[in-house]
């Protein structure tokens, strides 16, 4: 079985983390373990009309970011690693830092002591000097970082196809397919 940590935290595209619960959803032996952050909360409530409860749905464990000693925090919990989507600059500086003041940011600590794949989507534009030196420190520190850029090469049509292809790049980081992704795969 596979296990995973999914962080939504504040940053705009709260959405993106919806499409990646639904795409783990459809794995077969997957287990989803959710932390959603207060600014998370309430950026959903600002960009979609979807209710919350409907993410939560989809998880098959909900953790409060304030419960410390949920079992996520701890290394000896084993799991495949960690998504946080999208990962709001506040988070990545305290990924980057290691001040893991919330059950988000410990479970991300722990992944990455344990040797954990940890991928992080930021969102955030333009980038400023400290977020570009939070993303290097974070990726020096082992995090992927996958950004949500804009796909071209497979013709999309609707935003619903570039969240997508994040999707699909986020779960190629785990060896995972996803069925909507669609790959280079080169020029004739």
């Amino acid at each position: 079985m596979k296990r995973f940590i999914v962080g939504v935290s504040g940053a705009s595209g709260v959405i993106m983390s919806r499409y990646l619960l639904q795409a783990l959803k459809e794995l077969e032996n997957t287990e989803v373990h959710l932390v959603v952050s207060e600014a998370a909360k309430r950026t959903w409530a600002l960009e979609t009309d979807i209710p919350l409860e409907t993410l939560y749905e989809t998880a098959d464990f909900c953790h409060d970011n304030h419960q410390m000693t949920a079992c996520i925090a701890s290394g000896s919990f084993k799991t495949d690693g960690m998504i946080v989507i999208p990962c709001s600059m506040k988070t990545l500086s305290a990924i980057a830092t290691g001040y893991a003041e919330n059950l988000m940011v410990r479970a991300a600590d722990v992944c990455l002591k344990e040797g954990r794949k940890v991928v992080l989507v930021p969102r955030e534009m333009p980038l400023g000097k400290i977020h570009v030196l939070n993303m290097k420190t974070a990726a020096d520190l082992g995090c992927v970082l996958v950004p949500p850029m804009l796909t071209f090469y497979n013709g999309p049509q609707a935003l619903e196809d570039q969240i997508n292809h994040v999707i699909g790049k986020i779960l190629t980081q785990f060896g995972l397919d996803h069925q909507r992704f669609i790959p280079w795969t080169g020029a004739c």
